[in-house]
Formats: structure tokens, C-alpha cells, sequence
């Protein structure tokens, strides 16, 4: 069977079980797994195998443990190490790749997403990322407010999942419209703007962490280059809802909604400031990952000799799941001393963190075994193949994983969903592109954001608690995202032709 129509099978099966039959994504994600494993072949396995380019060279590494890396028959011992693996995985059973590659993710990103939910939840319960909006708006004023929510947004959006940087931000911005009377969509949109452009584009978010993770992308590297990407997407965001809001014919007025009374958030927004801890203690479980990370990625990348003893603490806590459980002791230290040391409310908040870190640790590793059997029909070669026919080389692949992961999302809803999904498809073409790896994954994280509409949580959340119609959101916030994904895009494609990074 031709790889492309196991990809159409094992997308119709996830899509139409997360639409129609109402699935969870972590069910429709496993029953697209087994679908997509029960219709490989041993000789489509064998195939995948002997030409994914990161198999090939863990088995070149497997060879230089062993024989040594001045050995004259190396490259021979890794092509034998690699066809033997490749006949060993066409001998296994669909249940068991599937298990395997379940498996194998979470043991690579669990931490990972544990610990950002912790962090996230402990900044939300302990007032911290309240008082990160809260000073950004001080600094730049009331005039400024849409960039300080478009910062914020994207600051907050790292460590802390979109809805919840939403649920967060909203009263700030409602009150902030009940106290001026003007500006209530462009304070919405600006929200959305920086939250949704972390979501998609920088680490530990699920999303982009396990993109990199497929891709082989260093998590500093996936950092900054989330950062300079996300960068011009909101300013993309930035720029449409200034826009927006100059036409008076479509400004959104300040409603009250079922959902999200005006007392409710106006009770919220006066908060008194004394009770919330300073910024410098919100900050750091934000930003000490963030330098830590990129930080040792930079000097590794720059050949940056340090001392012995100095460089030995980078390698430690520059590790990602060091940096991490770092960050979220800091943050739950944070939370403990603003509810001086409640155990039941430390104890709470990190049951409820993890409980929703749970989920996305299940979608995520659900979606690496959907990806893992999908390569396994070699269809990174029967791309390749169709890449080479229509001539799409180079840079041109861009736009082709931008374009799979937008059909994918608008699809079936879920942005996280759709990179997972697209990964599995481009993974075993990263190695053999003349630009860094990393230029792929932005381009499949700018394609999980366009079209929302109402297939797609986040669109209700921000429906509903925001007050918009259906109109009003898919035309300020649908088109905003559509637009910021685009531009995006084009940013990729730039740095990707100006700074290739490759070799």
C-alpha cells in the first residue's frame, strides 16, 4: 500500500475520532497508531529504517562506543548495525512499536511537562504571573497596555499552558476597558497575540518541546529561535489588532458573559499589590530555565572554553530537566511563602498541576507512537519522492510542513495535535535539508495557527469569556493568528536562506 494512503487512513482515523466519535486526543491518537502499525509492512519498515538519517547516525555513535572512532571499517560496522536494526524492527508486532515509542516519549519530555505545569499553576496560585502583567502595565502605561499584554502574553506562554495565560489575563484586561471605556478588542487580541505564538514556538510548552525532541533540535537552540520567530509573529499580532481597532465599525464592545460576569474580574483586578509577591521572585522561575538552557546551548555553539569547575555546573544545571525541576522548586518556594507554608495548598495546587500535566503527557506520548509507526511506512522517502517530482527542494520545504500542519489543525482543532502530527511526517527528512533542523520546527510550529474556529478549545475560551460572537472572533482573532502564521512563516524562510546553520 502506498505510503501516502496510510497517512490519509491514519489522519482520517485521528481526526474523525477526536470530530465525529468525540474521543479524546489520546484515544484517537492511539487508535490512529494501531491503524497506521496494522497497515506498515515488514519491507515499508525495513525501507524506513535503512533511510531515516538519525537511525543511521545512532548507529555510528553505537559504533564509535565499541570499535573506536580511528576504526578504518566504522562506516561498515554502523551499516551493519543499522540493517540489523532495521530487520529487528520489521519483526516486532504493532502493539509492541507502538508501546515502545509511547515509551520512549515519555521518558525524554515527562519531566519536562510535569514540571512547566508545576510551574505555571504555582505563578497562577501564588499571584506571581499577576504581578508580572501588573508591572509590565505600570512600566508602559495605559497607552502602551496592548504591548505590555503582548509581552506578558508571550513570557507567561512559555512556561504556562495558552488557556490558563488567558484565564490569567483577561480580567487585567477588562478592567483595564471598564476604567477607559475604549480599547476592549484590541486588549483581547493582544492577549492572544503573545500567548498564542509561545504555545506553538518555545519550549517547555508540549508542542514545540517534543517537535525539537523528533528533530534532534537542541532545547536552547528551539529557545532563542522560538523567541526571534515569535518575535516578528506578534508584532504581526500587534500590528492587525492596531489595525482592528482603528475601524470603529468593528470594535468589540465590553459585554458581560455567562461565563465571565464584569464583577467577577473587576473584584479580581483589585487585588491589592501588598499581597502580591515582587517581580523578581515571579520572574525567576520564567526566566532561570530560559538562561540556563539557551545559555549553555550558546557557549557549546561559540566553542566557549570554560574552567573545569565552572563548566561542569553548566553541563548540570544547563540540563533541561535539571533547569526545570530548578525552576519549579523556585516556584513552588514562591507559592509556599505567599500562602505562608499551607501544606494543603501547596499540596493541592501541585495534585492539580500534575493532573493536568498527566493529560498532556498522554497526548503527547500517544501522539509520538502515532508519528513513529507513521515513519515507519517510510513516507519521509514517498515525500521526498513527491518533493522531488514537483520540484520542492530546499527552502520550499518550509512552506510544504507549514501547509500539512495547518490542513492538520484546522482539521481537527488542537495545535499541539497538529505539530505532533506533521513531525511524524518530516522527521526522517531533517538530516538531509541544507539548512538547521531548527528552521523546520518553527515552520511546523507557525502551522499549527491558523484557521481556529469552532472546532478548537482555545476559540471557545476566548469566545466565551471575552463576550465576542462567533463573527467577531473568527474576524479579529481567526484572521489575527491566520495573518501572525503567514508572516511568521516568511520569517523562517528568511533567516533559514540568510543563516542556514547547517553542517
Amino acid at each position: 500500500m502506498d505510503p501516502l494512503i496510510v497517512l490519509f487512513i491514519g489522519m482520517a482515523a485521528v481526526v474523525g475520532g477526536v470530530l465525529w466519535l468525540r474521543l479524546h486526543a489520546f484515544v484517537a491518537l492511539i487508535g490512529g497508531a494501531l491503524v497506521v502499525g496494522s497497515l506498515a509492512t515488514p519491507e515499508m519498515i525495513e525501507q524506513s529504517v535503512l533511510q531515516d538519517s538519525r537511525i543511521q547516525k545512532e548507529m555510528l555513535k553505537q559504533a564509535e562506543n565499541r570499535f573506536g572512532e580511528e576504526d578504518p571499517n566504522l562506516a561498515y560496522m554502523a551499516q551493519m548495525l543499522q540493517e540489523t536494526e532495521a530487520k529487528y524492527t520489521a519483526t516486532k508486532s504493532v502493539v509492541s512499536r507502538v508501546t515502545i515509542a509511547f515509551g520512549k516519549a515519555c521518558g525524554s519530555l515527562g519531566i519536562l511537562i510535569a514540571m512547566a505545569a508545576i510551574i505555571g499553576k504555582s505563578l497562577l496560585d501564588s499571584g506571581g504571573a499577576e504581578r508580572i502583567v501588573r508591572s509590565a502595565l505600570s512600566w508602559l502605561g495605559e497607552k502602551r497596555a496592548p504591548l505590555a499584554f503582548t509581552g506578558s502574553g508571550f513570557l507567561l506562554g512559555t512556561p504556562v499552558f495558552f488557556d490558563t495565560v488567558f484565564y490569567l489575563m483577561i480580567p487585567l484586561g477588562k478592567a483595564l476597558a471598564m476604567r477607559f471605556r475604549k480599547n476592549y478588542g484590541l486588549y483581547i487580541m493582544t492577549i492572544v497575540a503573545g500567548a498564542t505564538m509561545a504555545h506553538s514556538l518555545v519550549p517547555p510548552t508540549p508542542g514545540p518541546l517534543f517537535v525539537a525532541n523528533q528533530l534532534n533540535v537542541d532545547i536552547g537552540t528551539m529557545i532563542w529561535m522560538g523567541m526571534v520567530v515569535g518575535s516578528v509573529a506578534c508584532a504581526t499580532g500587534y500590528a492587525y489588532a492596531l489595525w482592528m481597532n482603528g475601524k470603529n465599525k468593528w470594535q468589540i464592545p465590553l459585554r458581560d458573559s455567562a461565563d465571565s460576569p464584569l464583577a467577577k474580574f473587576e473584584e479580581i483586578a483589585q487585588r491589592d499589590d501588598k499581597s502580591l509577591p515582587s517581580l523578581g521572585l515571579s520572574l525567576l522561575p520564567v526566566l532561570l530555565p530560559i538562561v540556563l538552557i539557551a545559555g549553555r546551548s550558546i557557549l557549546r555553539e561559540a566553542d566557549i572554553v570554560l574552567p573545569l569547575g565552572l563548566s561542569g555546573v553548566l553541563d548540570l544545571f544547563g540540563d533541561k530537566n535539571v533547569a526545570l525541576i530548578l525552576a519549579a522548586v523556585i516556584a513552588l518556594g514562591l507559592l509556599a511563602l505567599q500562602k505562608r507554608g499551607d501544606k494543603q495548598t501547596l499540596a493541592g495546587s501541585v495534585q492539580a498541576a500534575l493532573a493536568s500535566g498527566g493529560v498532556v503527557i498522554l497526548i503527547t506520548a500517544a501522539g509520538a507512537s502515532f508519528g513513529t509507526v507513521l515513519q515507519q511506512t517510510n513516507i519521509s522517502g514517498r515525500i521526498g519522492e513527491l518533493a522531488s517530482e514537483f520540484n520542492i527542494t530546499g527552502l520550499l520545504v518550509l512552506p510544504m510542513a507549514f501547509f500539512v500542519t495547518a490542513v492538520v489543525r484546522t482539521a481537527q482543532g488542537s495545535a499541539t495535535v497538529s505539530m505532533i502530527t506533521t513531525v511524524g511526517i518530516f522527521a526522517g527528512m531533517a538530516e538531509e535539508l541544507p539548512f538547521h533542523p531548527v528552521y523546520l520546527a518553527m515552520a511546523i510550529g507557525c502551522g499549527s495557527k491558523p484557521f481556529p474556529w469552532m472546532n478548537d478549545s482555545g476559540f471557545w475560551v476566548i469566545n466565551r469569556m471575552s463576550g465576542m460572537t462567533i463573527q467577531e472572533s473568527i474576524r479579529n482573532v481567526s484572521c489575527m493568528m491566520t495573518a501572525m502564521a503567514i508572516d511568521g512563516l516568511l520569517a523562517v524562510m528568511l533567516l533559514a536562506w540568510l543563516f542556514p546553520m547547517s553542517g
